[in-house]
């Protein structure tokens, strides 16, 4: 199943959970995402660029109208998207995601992929490879984020992200996971 490519992606993927300040994508500058964002796993353990690229996919996916997931795109994406960076570093972020196009190869389309199908796949991973289960999660966080119309990455919030995708998905199995991402509301978590 298409489901299982995009999964394949994750288990490809190790990364951790990242722990960092909300990002504002429409002043954060190309520059301070190379310079400051990209760089802070380097010093800083709990961060995880790769999954604030793949959040950063997902969101990049969404504002495009799109309702794909590219599992083989990230890294052309990340790629595509640091060297638009590196050229323009004055340029918003949120700019540069509107100007870099991820590769369309092997879309998994999110309006047939039901919530009965995703969320025991997704528990399963989970409890299996949850580094990858995260990483996967990231992307769904972004592409959700942006369909809300917000512009603000706060990955602390991906957990309350995860608990209510779930929990609507629960409540509303024949439900395609495209429409779940688009009406999940989550709450900050507490500090």
């Amino acid at each position: 199943m298409k489901l299982f490519a995009a999964i394949a992606l994750g288990l490809c993927l190790t990364p951790c959970m990242s722990s960092a300040a909300e990002l504002n994508l429409a002043t954060l500058t190309c520059g301070k995402y190379e310079n400051e964002v990209l760089p802070a796993a380097a010093s800083n353990p709990t961060a995880d660029s790769l999954n604030t690229v793949m959040w950063l996919f997902g969101y990049s996916v969404a504002k495009s109208g799109a309702h794909v997931m590219y599992p083989e795109a990230l890294a052309p994406f990340g790629f595509a998207l640091d060297n638009e960076c590196k050229s323009n570093p004055a340029e918003s972020l949120l700019d540069a995601l509107a100007i870099v196009k991820p590769e369309p190869k092997n879309p998994m389309n999110l309006t047939t992929v039901d919530c009965a199908t995703f969320a025991p796949r997704h528990v399963e991973l989970a409890r299996t490879d949850p580094e990858s289960a995260t990483t996967i999660m990231m992307w769904l966080f972004g592409f959700s984020v942006a369909r809300s119309g917000s512009h603000i990455f706060d990955a602390d919030s991906l957990n309350s992200f995860q608990a209510a995708l779930l929990a609507d998905c629960a409540k509303h199995p024949k439900q395609a996971l495209f429409d779940a991402l688009s009406a999940v509301k989550t709450s900050k978590p507490a500090k």
